[in-house]
């Protein structure tokens, strides 16, 4: 037979392990969030450039007040954490009080800092800091906007409108409110702020070393799996297939490499098959064991 049943015991983490995740968690949460405060307090807030979510509505808010932005951020994401709190459970909420904690003190720590006047080098470097500390809160399960979890609630029970359409529209309330608040060139520097903390909040989630998903379809399926096995020290998948027009069975050969070894995993195919097709996929993230080819 060529596939076998096997049982498997379910691996339980011990005390440690938990206790050690949790303090790790913990620890780059609190990084996340002074590293969002050094971009909103030395870049962005004294040159009045916002972002969007609840940090650009209390931004705004402290503008206009003067009162403490982390205690700001802190008290209206509340009612949004309150609100999402069935649909993304009490870890991640408890997680998300404690990431907004954080950042409530780190601005208060660096309160009062500037590293430069000009708009430009403040909407660019504030949006690449803001997004790496916001996007290092995510990847830990918290989060220090109300709105997103909000429009994650509202998106599944309506069904009729995405997350990204529901905050595209509160966000441009937000950028129509600066303009009119603080100037509409600021209102563009921070529409300029906001795409590239999203960008680089995406390659924090996603990392920067992506991988390739592959699959090949040959009649020299176990040749090629050898090769890649002995060549590339990578393990691969035989998967069952259907040819539609020549209603034959195929096997597929399935392997994940990373970028570097792409073009070489490509050349090793075409000299043992040159008519083989080859379809390529991006993985943004990739977990388990890479199994070594076994030797005898």
């Amino acid at each position: 037979m060529l596939f076998h049943k096997k049982k498997h015991e379910i691996v339980k983490k011990t005390k440690g392990q938990i206790v050690r995740e949790y303090l790790s968690r913990a620890f780059f949460i609190t990084l996340g969030a002074f590293i969002t405060a050094a971009a909103l307090e030395t870049f962005l807030l004294p040159n009045n450039i916002i972002d969007g979510g609840v940090i650009g509505l209390s931004m705004m808010l402290h503008y206009i007040t003067k009162w403490n932005l982390g205690l700001l951020i802190f008290c209206i994401n509340i009612p949004f954490i309150l609100l999402a709190l069935r649909k993304l459970g009490y870890k991640f909420v408890i997680q998300t009080v404690f990431a907004n904690a954080m950042l409530a003190i780190a601005t208060n720590i660096l309160n009062g800092f500037k590293v430069t006047e000009d708009l430009i080098l403040s909407a660019v470097f504030g949006g690449i800091i803001l997004g790496f500390g916001v996007g290092l809160i995510l990847r830990n399960n918290a989060s220090l906007d109300g709105t997103e979890m909000v429009s994650i609630t509202i998106s599944k029970k309506l069904k009729i409108i995405s997350v990204g359409e529901l905050l595209m529209f509160i966000n441009l309330f937000i950028y129509t409110g600066a303009g009119f608040l603080l100037g509409w060139d600021r209102a563009l520097y921070s529409i300029l702020t906001y795409y590239i903390a999203s960008k680089v909040i995406d390659a924090v989630l996603e990392g920067l070393d992506k991988s390739k998903s592959v699959r090949i379809v040959s009649d020299y399926h176990r040749e090629l799996g050898d090769a890649i096995m002995k060549e590339l020290d990578i393990s691969v998948t035989y998967l069952r297939a259907l040819g539609g027009y020549s209603r034959q069975e195929k096997i597929i050969t399935y392997c994940v490499v990373n970028k570097f070894e792409i073009a070489k995993l490509k050349d090793l195919v075409h000299s043992i098959d040159p008519k083989a097709f080859i379809v390529t996929e991006d993985v943004h993230e990739v977990e388990g064991v890479r199994v070594k080819k076994r030797t005898h």
